[in-house]
This record gives structure tokens, C-alpha cells and sequence, in this order.
């Protein structure tokens, strides 16, 4: 009893009880790596009830593609509005004016509808006691193919 001596029985045991504890250690970190990769997939699946990951990638995929073409059908109307907007004739001036310096107030005008290219068409009303004439004039590129007076030419600058 005074000097003992390691029996091969003894040896096995300290070894197996090595194994359990190396074991018991590898089993709790696999339980921990478990319950982190549960809470990721209920994070990713929710309570969606579906268990297989390929057919959720796959519906992914087809709705990510058809997100894909209602985003290049949305850039052609895009464009196309981008290309239409320059021509719409949305620039207004108007200038009002006493044409006959009768005394009175301003009541004669001139407005300009053009485009930023100063396409379009300006209107003229001239007021008398008697009457009131309005005029039309077609505009390409700020003149006409009629004499513009100061007053149109006025509305159209202001159309900017």
C-alpha cells in the first residue's frame, strides 16, 4: 500500500473518465450551437410552418425575378416620361396691360403657354370700352410667324 502502482484497470478508468468529461464538454457546446441555430431559424422562418429551405429559396428567387421586370417595365415609363416632359407645353406668363391708355385699370393681356424650348402658343386680349379681342399666336423657339408685340413677347419671357 505504501507505493502504488497504476494497474492498467486503474489507467482505463482515468482515461474513460477523461473521455466523459471531453465528451460531457463537446455535448454542451453542441447544445448551445443547437439553440443559437434554432433562434436564427425561427427568425428566418417565423411561424410560417415551412420546414424546407429549398422550396423558400425557390419562391424567393421567382418573386425577386418578377420584381425584376416590373422594375424594367417601371425605367421604359420612366424614360418615356423623361422624354415626353420637355414637349409639354407647362411654362405659363402672363402679363397684363393697359392697351389704350385710356385711364383705367389693367385689364388688356397677353399669356404665353410654351415648353422649356419655348414651343407652344401665346394669347393676346386687347380691351376697349367696347369690346375685348383675343388673339392667338403660334411660338417656335420664342418667335412667331406673326408680329409678337412687347407684351407677348413679355408673357413669353416670363413663361420661363
Amino acid at each position: 500500500m505504501g507505493s502504488e502502482t497504476f494497474e492498467p484497470l486503474h489507467i482505463i478508468v482515468i482515461l474513460m473518465a477523461g473521455v466523459t468529461v471531453v465528451l460531457a464538454i463537446g455535448l454542451i457546446m453542441l447544445g448551445r450551437r443547437l439553440k443559437k441555430l434554432r433562434r436564427q431559424y425561427v427568425a428566418v422562418m417565423g411561424n410560417t410552418g415551412v420546414t424546407n429551405f429549398e422550396s423558400v429559396i425557390i419562391e424567393l428567387k421567382s418573386k425577386l425575378d418578377d420584381e425584376r421586370v416590373r422594375i424594367d417595365e417601371i425605367s421604359k415609363q420612366l424614360e418615356e416620361v423623361r422624354m415626353t416632359l420637355p414637349q409639354l407645353k407647362s411654362k405659363t406668363g402672363v402679363h397684363r396691360y393697359n392697351a389704350f391708355g385710356e385711364g383705367g385699370s389693367d385689364l388688356s393681356f397677353s399669356i404665353a403657354i410654351v415648353n422649356d424650348e419655348k414651343d407652344g402658343l401665346v394669347f393676346s386680349g386687347l380691351h376697349s370700352r367696347e369690346n375685348t379681342y383675343v388673339y392667338a399666336k403660334p411660338v417656335s423657339k420664342g418667335d412667331s410667324s406673326y408680329p409678337l408685340t412687347p407684351e407677348e413677347l413679355k408673357a413669353i419671357e416670363e413663361a420661363k
